[in-house]
């Protein structure tokens, strides 16, 4: 696949391909003779799994660290294993914080659908 069809399939820029060739997280990316980038499946999927991770907030050092870790073969696997971990758990307690202020945001709405807000402006609740 080229870098538009890329860029398109996953919706993001092409810059955001090209960057993640650049810091080593894809790639290198086959470039046929007019220098058009060809995606093969393995980058398509190591791509996807990228997107995914950024969607969820991990960090770009912490995706190169996998990678690289990945690149160096089967004797990494308890450290992937272990940064996966430490990662789930890092998301595990953003879900719960967003979780709050989703509920949160749920009891106010439904104050103002009661007509209850004003019994709490005075008050403890803002």
């Amino acid at each position: 696949m080229t870098i538009q069809e890329v860029a398109t399939k996953f919706s993001v820029s092409k810059d955001t391909l090209r960057y993640y060739e650049k810091e080593g997280l894809v790639g290198p990316v086959f470039k046929n003779d007019y220098g058009i980038r060809n995606y093969s499946e393995d980058d398509l999927q190591r791509i996807a799994f990228i997107i995914c991770m950024r969607s969820a907030g991990i960090p770009i050092s912490v995706l190169k660290q996998y990678v690289d870790l990945y690149e160096q073969g089967a004797d990494t696997k308890e450290e992937r294993r272990l940064l996966l971990e430490q990662q789930r758990d890092v998301l595990a307690e953003k879900i719960s914080q967003m979780q709050k202020a989703y509920d949160k945001l749920v009891y106010k709405i439904e104050l103002y659908q009661d007509d209850k807000l004003d019994d709490y402006i005075g008050g403890k609740e803002i």
